[in-house]
């Protein structure tokens, strides 16, 4: 996608100049100098998509841990975090060798909420997991039968790119929400006002200054074109918050204190490892609920993947004239693979993440990005302390910067004179950020898209896989209404 000459963090990778003929097997493979890359840019975008998103480690396994099932268990919260890791490791790698697109994959955020507040108080942990293994058996199918990739190449140019910038706002939002400058209101539902800036509507304490400065640090970077920018920016303000950490009084820097470990070293326990039932769901909420069930976790992994897809393919140029991405087959069956894998290692559901644009802001463009992160996910199941040193505020304004780039390659390219694309593309956008869900997202602009073809008389040019998908759509909204959830 097109964007402006300040925009970009390395000199234009796409540059005829940059493309080389390959310099070895490895390049040859990944098609690195073909794709307009180098190996230096490969592997800052490894490490950098990989800090984005160390806080899975720490973050999946509170969500999944916290919750009980139907008998009052909990899943251990060491296990769990080798389970995140490892499944992290697997998937990414895999991606990188088969898909060989710069998508780095782990537990999804969402999905696991899905399998900790739904299904598991109505089964068993076992039973949990083997309906998210179910739901990723369906998303291989739905690739093998070509199903997925036409609804893929179904959705409009227009709606592609707006779909692009609803995941760069969402991206930012989730930064601005995980580094404190943005807050939730406790009492939000005595007030009209949701979220206030830091606490009390005012920035206050050391881990917004970090993040503030982080902001500025990559921005500043970005606008001097300078190479590494975000993963400078990243360790740079990573050394300023173990720094004050280690001289001020911090009450509390959230999910990662940024201290050095005492034991940097930590065994990894695989207990949870092939603990699924892939049928015993059924028997505890009947044949009905049971197929609801990995509907709902199916339609949350089916849409966020493609969203996360459609964006950092755009982003990273892998697509072609028309918009599409040749061997997209080959991403989204590695996808569905990941979503049985997870369910598997009890991490929950694996998915793509839109993270992943921190490391295409640095350059990366192919498969190899995500064999450097997927090596750190692997080196985090021995090194989690050292993994997960790096507090959110030091790696969020990567968000912030991505979220940036990606709306402004991508705004220019809607037909806003077409309301019939431009109002589902302005749905598409916000609806994201505010529902806090690339799938909510995706199906309100499908559905409004729909409607609106066929209220102008122009009901032919909607393909029927787009009448199909917001059929389906409106069935998952409407659920709830129906007594079906």
């Amino acid at each position: 996608m097109p964007t402006s000459a300040s925009a970009k963090v390395p000199p234009s990778p796409e540059s005829p100049e940059d493309r080389r003929p390959p310099q070895n097997g490895l390049d040859r493979y990944f098609k690195i100098s073909e794709r307009g890359s180098t190996l230096s840019r490969e592997v800052r975008g490894g490490f950098a998509t990989f800090f984005a998103m160390a806080y899975i480690i720490v973050l999946n396994p509170i969500i999944l841990g916290s919750a009980k099932d139907m008998y009052g268990n909990q899943l251990d919260n060491g296990q769990l975090v080798t389970a995140t890791a490892l499944t992290a490791a697997f998937t990414t790698l895999l991606m990188g060798v088969i898909g060989n697109v710069p998508i780095a994959l782990a537990a999804g955020l969402g999905v696991n909420s899905v399998v900790a507040l739904q299904l598991a108080p109505r089964m068993s942990w076992p039973d949990a997991m083997g309906m998210v293994v179910l739901a990723g058996f369906v998303v291989m199918l739905l690739v093998a039968t070509g199903l997925r990739e036409r609804v893929m190449n179904a959705v409009p140019y227009g709606l592609r790119k707006a779909i692009a910038i609803g995941i760069g706002l969402f991206i930012m939002l989730i930064g601005l929400v995980d580094s404190g400058f943005v807050t939730r209101m406790p009492d939000a539902a005595q007030t009209t006002v949701p979220l206030q800036l830091g606490t009390g509507g005012h920035l206050l304490g050391w881990p917004v200054l970090v993040f503030v400065l982080g902001v500025l640090l990559t921005l500043a970077l970005i606008v001097r074109k300078t190479p590494g920018a975000i993963l400078i920016s990243i360790v740079v303000m990573t050394v300023v918050a173990m720094v004050i950490n280690a001289v001020a009084d911090v009450p509390s820097w959230g999910l990662t204190t940024p201290e050095w470990p005492g034991n940097p070293v930590a065994t990894p326990d695989f207990g949870l490892v092939g603990e699924v039932s892939l049928f015993g769901g059924f028997e505890k909420v009947g044949i009905l609920t049971g197929v609801l069930f990995v509907f709902t976790v199916l339609l949350s992994c089916f849409f966020d993947a493609m969203g996360t897809i459609m964006a950092v393919s755009d982003e990273a140029k892998l697509t072609d004239g028309e918009g599409q991405m040749p061997g997209i087959n080959k991403v989204l069956f590695v996808d569905g693979i990941a979503v049985a894998t997870g369910g598997a290692s009890s991490a929950s559901a694996t998915t793509c993440f839109v993270e992943s644009t921190a490391g295409v802001g640095e350059g990366a463009r192919t498969g190899f990005a995500n064999i450097v992160s997927g090596a750190l996910f692997a080196l985090a199941l021995f090194l989690t302390p050292v993994a997960t040193m790096v507090p959110s505020q030091a790696a969020t304004p990567a968000l912030v910067a991505v979220g940036f780039l990606i709306l402004a390659g991508s705004i220019r390219e809607i037909d806003w004179d077409d309301f019939t694309i431009a109002i589902p593309a302005f749905l598409t956008m916000l609806m994201m950020p505010f529902t806090y869900s690339i799938t909510n997202g995706i199906g309100m602009g499908f559905i409004a898209f729909s409607v609106l073809r066929l209220a102008v008389g122009r009901g032919r040019e909607v393909p029927v896989t787009m009448y199909a998908v917001s059929a389906v759509f409106a069935f998952y909204y409407l659920m709830p209404a129906l007594g079906l959830t």
